[in-house]
């Protein structure tokens, strides 16, 4: 593994990330319960009460969760640029991210606006505190391609998080009129400004570090991010009512955006071809359903826009692929690299002495290598569920259940030797 051009030094303390990788799991399982509880009804309109619920459990609970834990490690790691007070600012947003997700989980079906501000209140005042702490990181940190994308996706977070506080306030009516217009632009930025972005910016470094391919093309990684930033402001600025933009041009930025992720997924895959190392590797496995997903999820975009008849089931396909197939599969993939390095190098840190565990001890392959496969089943199962939610929702949320209290088995099993670990070796 290459670790050149990181600052391990600079590194937060182990527990910092680590409280919000290990919650994130429950909120991809209790996603699962939900479908389950309310059964094959949920599947029949996106603007069903339970899949609101699922889908904001999935993303706030699950792909920020850990989005913020990862990049807390990174902007000192991978920017060079750590936040003040790390501990403080983690304590807080985790606290308030928590609460918020499953107080607006429990607004959905309890009609009580005070339940509804509170939900919001805490997720606007903790993204709030994460967005200006780590925008003040990334200030100071030196430009790089992968910087520009932190900093982009954490702008697509800020306007994610403001348009979901207009929808959740209920000002959207008042301020743009069309609601369900405001819903899909909430969307789009969450996806795609938000955690694509991300993705992308981290992949730069870590797809070459942990799969051991070659790096990314230079005109990728300086051209890349910058166009699907640009060619989503476009398409917002011509999807609104409120503008006189043709609307032909936010066809155009949606195509732009579209072949500028399928680049990025079909670059992706061709790198792995390259690795210098071919052992199996769960990691890898996870990156290639990742972007065999996110090509899938363009190919249903573009059926349904050359289509004379939008199909809501490939919509919410789409949708389902994009965050499951695409955003779940990178972020599990990480984690079964990103939380055994880290709990061998605070390992070594801490001068704990003896024989350490080597990375794959903390996460044997026995455990991580079927998880792909429970979790490819997964994002397989999601189609027919789409379709035909009776009785093909069931077989699906189970399996999505499955794999979160598998993923969640994995990381606090680590966790757990980390600790043991520790507590054994006498410091130097």
């Amino acid at each position: 593994m290459n670790n050149v051009g990181l600052r391990l030094d600079q590194a937060p303390p182990f527990s910092v990330p680590l409280r919000f990788f290990l919650t994130a799991p429950l909120f991809g399982a209790a996603a699962a319960v939900v479908l389950l509880w309310a059964g094959p009804s949920s599947f029949a309109s996106r603007w069903n009460t339970p899949l609101l619920a699922a889908i904001h459990l999935l993303t706030l609970g699950f792909l920020t969760m850990v989005m913020i834990g990862a990049l807390m490690q990174l902007l000192p790691v991978l920017a060079g640029s750590p936040l003040r007070r790390p501990r403080a600012v983690a304590a807080a947003v985790h606290v308030l991210l928590v609460f918020g997700a499953l107080a607006l989980t429990a607004s959905f079906f309890v009609p009580a606006i005070a339940l509804r501000y509170a939900a919001l209140g805490a997720l606007g005042v903790g993204l709030a505190v994460f967005v200006a702490a780590a925008g003040a990181s990334l200030v100071r940190a030196q430009s790089n391609p992968s910087v520009t994308a932190m900093r982009l996706a954490l702008a697509g977070l800020a306007v994610t998080v403001l348009l979901g506080l207009l929808i959740g306030l209920d000002w959207a009516r008042s301020l743009f009129g069309v609601v369900p217009m405001v819903a899909d632009t909430h969307l789009a930025w969450g996806l795609v400004g938000w955690v694509a972005l991300l993705v992308i910016g981290v992949a730069y470094q870590v797809v070459p570090m942990f799969q051991l391919t070659r790096a990314y093309p230079p005109w990728l990684r300086r051209w890349l991010v910058p166009v699907v930033f640009a060619a989503l402001l476009l398409w917002t600025a011509a999807s609104s009512a409120t503008t006189a933009i043709p609307v032909w041009l936010a066809h155009a930025a949606a195509a732009v955006m579209a072949a500028a992720l399928a680049t990025f997924a079909i670059v992706t895959l061709r790198l792995q071809t390259t690795r210098k190392r071919r052992l199996p590797d769960a990691t890898m496995r996870f990156w290639l359903l990742a972007m065999v997903s996110l090509l899938a999820c363009i190919a249903l975009w573009a059926v349904q826009t050359t289509s004379l008849v939008a199909d809501a089931r490939l919509a919410l396909l789409a949708g389902a692929w994009m965050t499951v197939g695409f955003a779940g599969s990178v972020i599990q993939g990480m984690l079964y690299k990103i939380v055994p390095f880290l709990a061998w190098l605070h390992l070594q840190a801490r001068g704990a002495r003896y024989v350490l565990p080597n990375m794959k001890e903390f996460l044997p392959d026995s455990r991580t290598l079927p998880h792909v496969w429970l979790h490819a089943a997964t994002v397989a199962l999601i189609a027919p569920a789409a379709f035909a939610p009776m009785p093909w929702l069931y077989p699906a949320a189970f399996a999505l259940l499955a794999s979160f209290l598998w993923l969640g088995w994995n990381l606090v099993s680590a966790a757990l030797l980390y600790r043991r670990v520790l507590r054994a070796s006498p410091v130097a």
